[in-house]
């Protein structure tokens, strides 16, 4: 069975045309949010690194991606293992001991991992480079999403979860619901000016434009960047208060690495509080917004993550 993905129909953002994900076999129960599911036992799955087959509503399953796990949990999906990360608060149960733990989000505990005798592993982000070792263990598939390409690539991922997990319906309703939203903040954003996406980290500032990261709240969301002339890279431009003054945004967005990793420092508030950013039109119009930094830092590709950034940009615009 093939499943096609739907294109962001408010935006004619194209997707490949169909997924690539193939079911075969006899026969197998649902998966936890019901689905198409109930007569095949294997599907193949097209990843960021191959094509893997996978059973249908895997029994053992090890999450190595925040993200995807926090997709995971919001279809009701158990799973047998996770990294010892920093979760979000919606998640903040995966850290305590009921969850075994199967190294960082870098270095797998393969020991860990092999006596969990997983029917899938699921590596994404910074998890994907140990792919090849894990794939040793374990039917593996990498759900990285493509940053250049965020929502096109992000719904086929979180579509082949639901394939996997027998969540079908509840995913494409789900995905349904934020196109529509996704076109309503599209349209709310061109007016309201031009912004600029900074990253706090250790009192120091970085930016980040379209294509990046972060880029997709111009490339999909429909903000106006203030500087066109920012890099696509990972990290973002390094930028002084300075930039800041004279590029002068009228809405700022800000992310705080420290906040969103546990690490203490000056908050990003008191980083920007300072007489250069003060006289910013963002600054003076109310219009500087702090994020849910552990959202959009340490799980940025789930389902529940996605829908919640959508709706932090929306209060800014609407």
């Amino acid at each position: 069975m093939i499943t096609t993905v739907r294109p962001l129909a408010a935006l004619a953002l194209p997707l490949s045309a169909a997924l690539a994900l193939s079911a075969c076999g006899g026969s197998a129960d649902a998966g936890p949010a019901g689905g198409a599911n109930a007569e095949v036992s294997e599907v193949t799955v097209t990843h960021a690194q191959g094509e893997t087959t996978v059973p249908v509503d895997p029994e053992s399953v090890v999450v190595f991606d925040v993200g995807v796990l926090s997709t995971l949990d919001s279809l009701g999906v158990d799973v047998a293992g996770v990294p010892d990360a920093v979760f979000p608060e919606a998640l903040a149960q995966y850290g305590g001991d009921e969850y075994p733990k199967v190294g960082s989000l870098f270095e797998p505990d393969y020991e860990a991992v092999d006596a969990l005798e997983p029917d899938l592993i699921i590596v994404a982000g910074r998890s994907a480079a140990v792919y090849p070792e894990l794939a040793e263990i374990a039917p593996t598939v990498d759900l990285t999403v493509d940053n250049s390409d965020f929502f096109p690539s992000f719904e086929e991922r979180a579509t082949s979860l639901a394939e996997i997990f027998g969540a079908e319906d509840e995913v494409a309703d789900r995905l349904r619901v934020l196109d529509e939203r996704i076109a309503q903040v599209h349209e709310a954003a061109q007016g309201a000016g031009d912004a600029l996406f900074v990253m706090t980290n250790a009192s120091e500032l970085s930016a980040y434009g379209p294509g990046t990261r972060f880029g997709f709240v111009y490339d999909e969301l429909g903000l106006t960047p203030a500087d066109d002339a920012l890099t696509a890279a990972d990290h973002g431009d390094a930028i002084s208060f300075e930039y800041l003054a004279e590029t002068d945004p009228d809405l700022l967005f800000v992310l705080d690495r420290d906040a969103a990793i546990g690490e203490s420092g000056a908050a990003a508030e008191q980083v920007l509080d300072n007489e250069l950013v003060h006289g910013t039109t963002a600054w003076t119009n109310e219009d500087v917004h702090y994020l849910d930094s552990a959202v959009w830092y340490i799980a940025p590709n789930g389902l529940p993550s996605v829908e919640s950034m959508v709706e932090e940009i929306a209060a800014a615009v609407e």
